[in-house]
């Protein structure tokens, strides 16, 4: 038979008939598989809805462990603290009122290290600045008070949700406070940026090493991270560096 136009045409179409139903088996047959993939290997329905609801148990008891130690933590801090530079400030006031007018300096400086004491304890229950200043201006305040030099890049191209901005403006200062109080580091890295529809926070000090990732600051703040159902790693090495990284969702 010679190759006619017509000839050819239905080849032409019957190919793209014996094709298409080609294409249409294998994206079935691929469909089916996934499909069995998922009701023979994947878990139960309800064993992950059970598995679930334990998560979300465990972080809310975590949650409420870590309120309670930093409730212990601002009570130890007002009564062995504030407390008692009130209580030296006012015996001060009393001599300086029988006649002892020279004390009126020492008054004056004691009443502004307490203002300075309830600062830092207010800043600790919750950074009222962070509702109008923002993270990085927040961050920005946590350097200033550190005790050590401490460079904050902050680079998020919208304001996140503000459970994550308090989440991650509280891994940056107890990171901080720890690096300079137990770590004896001389400088401090942070650094806050979006990847995907997560805020990363991230916090590396040059200090000794060895943090210990259940202990009471860092157990804490892996709470806090876990109940927005981010992720919270330590990476602490004897030596040092120590990195502590926040991931938290935003979607």
């Amino acid at each position: 038979m010679l190759p006619t136009a017509p000839l050819l045409a239905y080849a032409a179409l019957a190919g793209s008939v014996l094709l298409f139903l080609n294409l249409s088996g294998l994206v079935g047959v691929h469909a089916l598989e996934r499909r069995l993939a998922q009701r023979m290997l994947a878990p139960d329905p309800t064993e992950a809805l059970r598995r679930r609801i334990t998560e979300l148990a465990e972080s809310r008891a975590g949650v409420l462990a870590a309120v309670d130690a930093e409730r212990r933590r601002i009570e130890r801090d007002l009564h062995d603290g504030l407390q008692q530079r009130l209580v030296a400030l006012s015996m001060l006031a009393g001599r300086a009122r029988r006649g002892r007018p020279e004390l009126l300096a020492q008054i004056h400086e004691q009443a502004q290290q307490a203002v300075g004491e309830l600062r830092e304890v207010a800043w600790r229950v919750y950074p009222s600045g962070l509702d109008s200043l923002g993270l990085a201006d927040a961050l920005a305040g946590v350097a200033e008070r550190a005790g050590v030099p401490v460079k904050v890049v902050c680079e998020l191209p919208a304001r996140p949700p503000t459970a994550v901005e308090t989440v991650s403006y509280f891994v940056v200062s107890e990171a901080v406070t720890n690096a300079a109080k137990h770590a004896r580091a001389t400088a401090v890295t942070v650094e806050v940026h979006d990847h995907d529809t997560m805020v990363v926070v991230r916090v590396q000090d040059d200090g000794v090493g060895g943090a210990d990732p259940a202990g009471g600051g860092l157990s804490g703040l892996a709470r806090r991270v876990a109940a927005l159902d981010g992720r919270f790693t330590v990476t602490s090495p004897v030596g040092g560096p120590t990195t502590i990284t926040a991931e938290l969702p935003c979607a």
